[in-house]
């Protein structure tokens, strides 16, 4: 009975973040502005990862692996962030058609804030 109850939760698990990434992969095609795109694509990075591999983890049971899957996810949320916020700053950097797409403030360095 419990194995059932496990494969049901598990596979519940990893079909809502295939969901969040199919539904993240439209996103990525159907927006114009890069901003937007790496939204979708940090949102995938974040929420998707995290419900496949919770739900892999939930399968396998809580051994070893999981530890190691569970290390995965932390690797991603610090890893996404960080890269995201990168690219966001390059594009605030060399966009020309910045102006249009978002409000930008002048910050007291000179710099270009959105």
């Amino acid at each position: 009975m419990m194995e059932w109850f496990r494969l049901i939760v598990g596979g519940l698990c990893i079909l809502c973040g295939l969901s969040i990434a199919l539904i993240a992969a439209f996103g990525l095609f159907k927006f114009r502005y890069a901003m937007n795109r790496m939204h979708a694509a940090a949102m995938t990075d974040t929420l998707g990862i995290l419900m496949v591999l919770l739900g892999l983890i939930i399968l396998r049971g809580f051994h070893f692996d999981s530890l190691k899957l569970a290390l995965i996810i932390l690797f991603f949320w610090f890893a996404s962030p960080v890269s995201s916020h990168l690219l966001a700053g390059m594009e605030v950097e060399i966009s020309d058609k910045l102006q249009d797409n978002c409000e930008i403030e002048e910050t007291e360095r000179g710099g270009k804030s959105v």
